[in-house]
Parts: structure tokens; C-alpha cells; sequence
């Protein structure tokens, strides 16, 4: 049912939530797991400039090393995980969008399913900030599974 596992992260206790039902899964099926990590260049500070931008976007992270530091923990994170079931990562990291990014790499990989966090915002809170859980609900062609890590 499910050969190829996408699971975005952002190094966080929600996203790490995620990552726990991902590699569940991925036991289950057998399945490979690739482990996404975006980063949003439209959160960036401004005041770094446009050059500096697009040498991010290029995956050029000299200027800002912190960026491919936060990246890089994130996925091995992962990975570290994906390890003690034998499960082996393909590690990635992007620049932009996180929706279109996830999405874009679920259709390029053929991924079956996308597992990922949210961080359960509702009301005013998810209007004023967006979510890229829904965002990428509304987006991906494949299903999506949302893992809410609120504390009940």
C-alpha cells in the first residue's frame, strides 16, 4: 500500500511526533523514508538582501550556516529514529514554500504518504499565521496524514 513515506520536518516536538507515526508506518509497509526539511526563504530576514536570498535558495548557506545547522539536526533526527527499526532516510533540504516544497517533492519521489505534524492552531491564530498542514492538505494529490501533538 505504501512504498515511499514522505515526512517534512522542522526539528520540533510536533514534527518529531510525525516522525514517530512515520517510521511506524514505514515499519509496517516496509516502506522507504524521505525526510524533508524547507527552509521558507519568505520568513527570512529582509535585511540580509536579495543576493543573500538567492545563495540560500541555491542551498549556499556560508552567509547564514546556522540555517543548514538547524536543517541538518532535523533530518538526522530522523534518521536516527528510522535506525533503530533497520528503516534507511533519504535526507533532503529545500528552499521555499513549505506547502508547494512538500507537495512538490511528494510528486517528483512518488510518495504514497505524507506524514506530518500540526501544531493545532485554530481560530484567529491559524488565520493571522497560516498552516502548512492544511496548506498542504489543499495541495497534495496523495493522502496526508496530520499528526496533531497537542498536550489534552
Amino acid at each position: 500500500m505504501y512504498d515511499t513515506i514522505l515526512v517534512p520536518t522542522d526539528g520540533s516536538t510536533v514534527a518529531e511526533t510525525a516522525v514517530e507515526h512515520a517510521i511506524d508506518v514505514a515499519d509496517t509497509y516496509d516502506a522507504d523514508v524521505h525526510a524533508l526539511y524547507v527552509i521558507d526563504v519568505s520568513a527570512i530576514d529582509v535585511s540580509i538582501g536579495g543576493e543573500q536570498v538567492q545563495r540560500i535558495k541555491d542551498g549556499q548557506f556560508d552567509e547564514m550556516p546556522e540555517l543548514e545547522q538547524r536543517a541538518t539536526e532535523a533530518l538526522a533526527a530522523v534518521t536516527d529514529r528510522a535506525d533503530e527499526r533497520g528503516l534507511a532516510v533519504t535526507e533532503t533540504i529545500a528552499t521555499g514554500r513549505p506547502h508547494r516544497e512538500i507537495t512538490e517533492y511528494a510528486t517528483e519521489n512518488d510518495a504514497d504518504l505524507i506524514v506530518m505534524g500540526s501544531a493545532g492552531r485554530s481560530g484567529v491564530r491559524r488565520a493571522l499565521l497560516g498552516s502548512v498542514a492544511e496548506r498542504t492538505l489543499r495541495t497534495a494529490t496523495i493522502p496526508v496524514l496530520v499528526v496533531d501533538a497537542r498536550e489534552d
